[in-house]
């Protein structure tokens, strides 16, 4: 299951399609580990892995192989699926032949994902391979334990050609998952009776781990059985909620990926916003996750109208609206080469209209300030609490470039608009904070 996978994010373990923008969002916010990472998580809380080492180089995998004395597996660690069949996992035999191996993945693309270490692992003889997972099911405000007799495949092609084989069973969240819960996960998933108690066993394993680490999903593809009857999860994955960070501070600043992580979102997380960059060219600012979702979906909509202009990313700066948060998401969004305009969509609620007026106000003379002075075009769309006056705070401050519309429909065809138009400057719409009337509701 690949990362931004829909079975992943949908919590169903089948494939999905959802709304035009919102699909990249669907878990937001989330740290996806690496295979190497994963297992370090098993192995402190009692899951079966083997012995591996990660390699930046091919002389690092050599030396690794060496140290293990087996025949070895040489891993690309890069968040996505399908690294067998692009060349992302070889055999090798003895260290000269990891150090080739290591050569030849490392650098490779894997479906646009550079690799830039592997995994040097213990190989291992496979007699039967499982499936089994945990993850968070947000249609049904459960948790959902996935198995299956049919591992070492994309879970997401067994439940849609052979859903019969596939054991999807919801977990109380206050009961979690005990020796006698994971008897009937296992049982669910009919895995034959001699590998039944200790399948079980890693199951309640592996709840610790979901449990304990703040995840949303753990999974282990394949559980193998070794020939000797042993269980391994010979490859898994861990997506964390990162909204628990502050709970594991270590364990969430060791995984950060900074090599693949955007950019932008760098900068972001840096200032404590809750950005995540998308392909588009319309900016968004919001208050509130669910508004800055819907907001998405409203400028893909109106987009279409428009020669197909998207949101170009997801900001949502939350209950408060202070000069510095507007400025730093001003920054963020107009260092972003794509955008050709910005949509602020916020309802007043404990944070009032006239507060965030106030606040685009002074983010604008904070950024002439920094030398950074806003120059493509800004639509604003206030509703809620203190609205008129936040809309009055706007008109008398003669922001360049800076357009009122009433309705979030409006406002986000009017961006779609402008971005289209690739508009830059106050001297082709309704600058100086004029205020235009919006169609819809």
């Amino acid at each position: 299951m690949s990362r931004g996978s829909s079975a992943a994010r949908s919590g169903t373990g089948v494939s999905t399609s959802a709304p035009s923008s919102s699909t990249a969002l669907d878990t937001l916010p989330a740290v996806d580990l690496n295979e190497y990472q994963a297992k370090e998580l098993f192995a402190a809380h009692g899951v079966p892995v083997l012995p591996g080492m990660v390699a930046d180089t091919p002389e690092q995998a050599r030396a690794a192989a060496d140290r293990l004395g087996t025949a070895v597996v040489v891993k690309a660690q890069v968040k996505t699926g399908g690294r067998g069949k692009a060349g992302g996992v070889k055999l090798a035999t003895d260290p000269a032949e990891a150090e080739q191996r290591a050569a030849a993945i490392l650098g490779l693309d894997i479906k646009g994902h550079t690799v830039r270490r592997v995994l040097v692992t213990e190989a291992s003889d496979i007699g039967e391979e499982y499936y089994v997972s945990f993850l968070l099911d947000r249609s049904n405000r459960t948790f959902l334990a996935m198995a299956s007799r049919e591992g070492g495949m994309e879970i997401e092609e067994v439940a849609a050609t052979r859903p019969e084989a596939l054991a999807m069973v919801p977990v109380d969240p206050l009961d979690g998952v005990g020796p006698e819960s994971a008897a009937e996960i296992v049982a669910a998933a009919r895995f034959p009776a001699e590998v039944a108690e200790a399948a079980a066993d890693l199951l309640v394993h592996l709840w610790e781990v979901f449990v304990a680490e703040d995840a949303t999903l753990v999974e282990v593809n394949p559980l193998v059985r070794t020939p000797a009857g042993r269980l391994v999860a010979l490859d898994g994955k861990v997506t964390l909620d990162d909204n628990a960070s502050f709970r594991h501070p270590d364990v969430f600043a060791s995984y950060v990926d900074t090599e693949t992580t955007d950019p932008l979102e760098r900068q972001a997380s840096e200032k404590d916003l809750n950005y995540v960059k998308l392909d588009g060219e319309v900016g968004i600012i919001g208050n509130g996750a669910g508004l800055v979702m819907s907001t998405l979906d409203v400028v893909a909509y109106a987009g279409e109208r428009h020669g197909g202009v998207r949101p170009a990313n997801f900001l949502d700066i939350g209950g408060g609206a202070s000069a510095e948060v507007m400025a730093n998401g001003l920054e963020i969004i107009l260092s972003d080469p794509a955008v050709r305009s910005v949509f602020v969509n916020v309802f007043g609620g404990i944070t009032a209209c006239d507060e965030v007026a106030n606040g685009i106000v002074q983010a604008f003379q904070l950024l002439d300030s920094r030398g950074e002075a806003v120059t493509l075009p800004l639509v604003v769309r206030l509703d809620g609490n203190n609205a008129e006056e936040g809309r009055r705070i706007l008109a008398e401050a003669g922001l360049a470039g800076v357009e009122q519309v009433d309705t979030m429909d409006g406002a986000a065809d009017r961006a779609a608009e402008l971005a289209s138009a690739g508009a830059s400057g106050p001297a082709d719409r309704a600058g100086g904070g004029a205020v235009a009337g919006g169609q819809g509701a």
